[in-house]
């Protein structure tokens, strides 16, 4: 793991840390309950701050401590005056000894148990504690037809700790999973909100950390969360007599007859995240069309693989393989650069030979693969790739011995010794061909000016994750590539003033 102290970003725990963490703060405060109730009323406090004009509310408990937290914060709103009830299927009784003695406290209280037949009625807000940090499986039959229930409800929905249905280690929903409009995790964040079927399942994310920050200082980080704002002094501003050369030379390898387009978005993207030149080596027929576009390349038109030679030589970095096809032309070139002694980039159709053939990387070798490309280099099935996407890239980053992004909502940055970075940017709008052309000019651009691959990796995704965001403020739908390169230039230079 890192030995960094200056490494970016917010701590991410998996569930066994946070079991463990559990039971230190209980052992800590000398009665378990007592977290149960700062829960309860955390989370009361969450109500109150985002819907304060709810009255009516209600409470959809399980079986276990997750249950337990909603029985707590149905009684703080009983206590407060709302119509507040709890609906439970009758197998979903608290078997937990502490959701047993919340459900007591809240039925002395006078509280509710309203039947699931009768509904959400005219709820102004359900509370999902069904499940906690613990479920790795699908719901049952009745308990996923429960779910359905509460996601066509129409109502805002509050969940505590996680959506329910949803793995909080892996971000994987394996089936039902509750759709909130925001979530409320207890203790300390966890990885699988980030990343997976979590952007789409979780709504808003805020954490209560239950005064048990001493208990959690003690347990292992599983991941390290970036936010745009980390972006922030990344990059040392350039010093007053800073030249082209200061900032290194990109080459880029790629543009099959057809898919010129893919290359030429790399260099834009080389050029707008700050290095100091970008050569582009394509098939000849691209030349005069890309000079046009972007005269600021320099594009050579490769026939032979002995045209490369050059090149590389001048080149700081190389980004390989968009738009570079599988055909002759393309497995020729990339096998000249791969023997070349240049930091790489591999991408796209790189990554599908790289598959077709796995060989060796330096250590300082960047991959960039999207679910499939993954999915292909690791001799699996997509869904396999997603139902665990940390597992997935870990196995990736061990087996190539280098760096890899696996590309995605929430996507990771991850190599062999390192803690995993998840990337809490970008939206749907990026879900367009071409956006992964950026990304790959965007890294290659971040290596040039003097990152390790890693860090230019972990940078570079964010930065490219942040333009998506600033670009789709004009609307996700039919947002392109191009629509990014002006908030690429602006947050490699830090982002909009605080």
């Amino acid at each position: 793991m890192d030995t960094d102290p200056d490494a970016r970003g917010t701590p991410l725990y998996d569930t066994a840390a946070l079991r463990a963490a559990e039971a230190r703060a209980a052992e800590r405060s000398g009665d378990a309950f007592t977290l149960m109730a700062r829960a309860g009323q955390a989370a009361w406090r969450e109500l109150l701050a985002r819907w304060p004009q709810a009255r009516r509310i209600v409470v959809v408990c399980g079986p276990g401590n997750n249950g337990g937290d909603g029985y707590e914060l149905c009684r703080h709103a009983l206590a407060s005056g709302r119509d507040a009830r709890v609906l439970r299927l009758d197998a979903h009784a608290p078997r937990a000894a502490l959701a047993q003695r919340a459900c007591a406290a809240f039925l002395d209280a006078g509280g509710q148990l309203v039947a699931v037949e009768e509904g959400f009625g005219d709820a102004d807000l359900i509370v999902d504690a069904l499940f906690g940090i613990g479920l790795s499986r699908a719901p049952d039959a009745a308990t996923a037809a429960f779910i359905a229930a509460i996601n066509a409800a129409g109502r805002p929905v509050l969940s505590l700790d996680v959506p329910s249905g949803l793995d909080a280690d892996t971000g994987s929903a394996p089936g039902a999973v509750v759709r909130a409009t925001h979530t409320l995790q207890f203790l300390a964040a966890h990885t699988g909100l980030h990343c997976g079927a979590a952007p789409r399942c979780t709504g808003s994310l805020s954490l209560a950390t239950l005064d048990a920050e001493e208990s959690v200082a003690d347990a292992p980080v599983a991941a390290l969360c970036l936010r745009a704002v980390d972006l922030r002094d990344w990059l040392a501003p350039r010093t007053r007599d800073a030249h082209k050369g200061d900032s290194g030379h990109v080459l880029c390898v790629g543009g099959d007859l057809g898919t010129g387009g893919a290359v030429m978005l790399a260099a834009d993207a080389a050029l707008r995240c700050g290095a100091g030149l970008v050569s582009v080596a394509t098939r000849p027929a691209h030349v005069a069309p890309m000079l046009a576009r972007r005269p600021e390349a320099m594009v050579r038109g490769i026939e032979s693989p002995a045209q490369l030679d050059a090149m590389l030589e001048r080149a700081s970095v190389v980004a390989l393989g968009p738009g570079l096809g599988q055909d002759e032309w393309g497995r020729l070139l990339y096998e000249r650069v791969l023997a070349s002694s240049r930091p790489l980039l591999l991408d796209a159709d790189a990554l599908n030979l790289l598959a077709r053939s796995p060989r060796a990387l330096h250590a300082d070798t960047v991959l960039t693969p999207h679910p499939g490309e993954a999915a292909r280099l690791l001799g699996v099935s997509v869904a396999e790739i997603q139902a665990n996407r940390f597992a997935a890239a870990r196995l990736l980053a061990e087996m190539c011995g280098c760096v890899v992004v696996l590309k995605g909502a929430g996507s990771l940055v991850a190599a062999p010794c390192r803690t995993p970075r998840v990337i809490a940017a970008g939206n749907p709008g990026m879900a367009v061909g071409g956006m992964g052309d950026l990304l790959s000019g965007c890294i290659a651009a971040l290596r040039a000016q003097g990152l390790d691959g890693f860090e230019a990796a972990c940078c570079g995704t964010l930065l490219h994750a942040a333009a998506g965001d600033t670009a789709a403020r004009g609307g996700e739908r039919g947002m392109l590539p191009g629509d990014l390169l002006d908030a690429m230039r602006l947050w490699s230079n830090g982002g909009p003033s605080p």
